[in-house]
């Protein structure tokens, strides 16, 4: 009874997490060659070391695209600079649209640390739905706005302080987007029924 308990183990699912953002951080640090993954991807017998070497695979091919791999693993939160936090959303929402994985957009964002600054995603992503041609992306940041709602990661606040956003600058928007503010109209009321965001905020859309 006097021998400390045990740790309480972790879920698979943050091993995993953990792991790959390890190895991403050794090959991006050079201690691990870049091959590394590569050779045991395909070789690995086990489901849980596969998932890892896909996981830092992912985070490796986003520093292509201009996120840093530091910030996988080492400062983050709300230490990081602003300028930077920014520029990790704006890759962040890029490398979704490419990709359409929903949930590596939401890991990705609570990786960041930084619950208070969510409604730059709020911000950036309805940026670029009124900036977009097509419904493309109409369509996805709609499904990624209401997956991160429903699973709580961006709050009523956060929501709404994106949207303000939003709703102040949307005249100067409006200068380099033509239809911004019938674009805007829709996509909120869309939100709107999709349970996103408060009869409040739609209420507070700007129009012509």
């Amino acid at each position: 009874m006097d021998q400390p308990l045990p740790p309480a183990p972790l879920s698979v699912v943050t091993v995993i997490l953990l792991v790959g953002q390890f190895i991403a951080r050794a090959v991006g640090d050079g201690i691990l060659n870049k091959s590394y993954i590569d050779a045991y991807k395909g070789s690995v017998d086990c489901d849980q070391a596969r998932e890892a070497l896909k996981r830092a695979a992912v985070l490796l091919s986003m520093t292509r695209v201009g996120r840093k791999i530091d910030s996988v693993w080492g400062t983050g939160g709300g230490q990081q600079p602003v300028k930077k936090l920014v520029k990790e959303i704006d890759m962040l929402l890029k490398e979704y649209i490419l990709s359409g994985d929903v949930s590596e957009a939401e890991r990705c964002l609570q990786e960041l640390e930084v619950p208070h600054f969510h409604h730059e995603l709020v911000y950036e992503a309805i940026l670029m739905v009124l900036e977009a041609s097509g419904d493309t992306t109409y369509k996805m940041m709609l499904n990624l706005l209401e997956c991160l709602w429903k699973s709580a990661v961006i709050t009523l606040d956060q929501m709404k302080r994106g949207y303000d956003r939003i709703f102040q600058e949307i005249p100067d928007i409006n200068l380099d987007v033509p239809h911004a503010y019938s674009v805007l109209e829709r996509f909120v009321e869309d939100c709107f029924k999709a349970g996103i965001i408060s009869k409040q905020i739609r209420d507070q859309c700007p129009s012509r």
